[in-house]
C-alpha cells in the first residue's frame, strides 16, 4: 500500500488595505499643503519644501462614497487627517496652495489652520484659461 502524502495549505489572513506607518518618522519642519477642491471629491497632499510628497489623502481614503465625497464635511474629514500626520512628522510651518471651484476648499483650509500648524501664505492656483480652446464649428441649418 502506497501513502500518498497530502500537502497542507495555510491560510493567509485577510488584511485591510491599511497605510503602513515607517519606524523612522522624517522630521519635516516646513511643508506645502496642496489642497484640490473639485465637485466631486477633495484630494489634499502634503509635500515638503522641495516637492517630495509626505502624505496625501482624499475623500475615497476616508471612507466616503458617492455625492459625499464633494461635501464640506469630507473635505473636513480629510484636512483633519492629513494635518494629524504632518504634525506627528514633526510640521509646524506650512504653506498652502488651494486648486479648483469646490465646496471643500474653505472647509480643509479652516480644518488645516485650527489643527495648530502656522500658515505662511495662502495662495489660489487655479488654472485660468487665457483664451480657452477653440469652440466647435458652427451648425449648418
Amino acid at each position: 500500500m502506497v501513502k500518498k502524502r497530502v500537502k497542507l495549505i495555510t491560510r493567509i489572513p485577510w488584511r485591510k488595505n491599511r497605510r503602513r506607518i515607517r519606524k523612522n518618522a522624517r522630521k519635516i519642519s516646513k511643508g506645502i499643503f496642496h489642497i484640490q477642491a473639485s465637485f466631486n471629491n477633495t484630494i489634499i497632499t502634503v509635500t515638503d519644501v522641495r516637492g517630495g510628497v509626505i502624505y496625501w489623502s482624499c475623500a475615497g481614503t476616508c471612507r466616503f462614497k458617492g455625492p459625499r465625497k464633494g461635501t464640506p464635511f469630507t473635505a473636513k474629514t480629510v484636512a483633519a487627517d492629513v494635518s494629524q500626520v504632518a504634525m506627528n512628522q514633526g510640521m509646524r510651518r506650512a504653506d498652502v496652495l488651494l486648486r479648483g471651484p469646490g465646496l471643500g476648499r474653505d472647509a480643509a483650509l479652516r480644518t488645516i489652520r485650527r489643527s495648530g500648524i502656522i500658515l505662511n501664505f495662502i495662495r489660489d492656483v487655479t488654472p485660468m484659461p487665457h483664451n480657452g480652446c477653440r469652440p466647435p464649428k458652427k451648425r449648418r441649418t
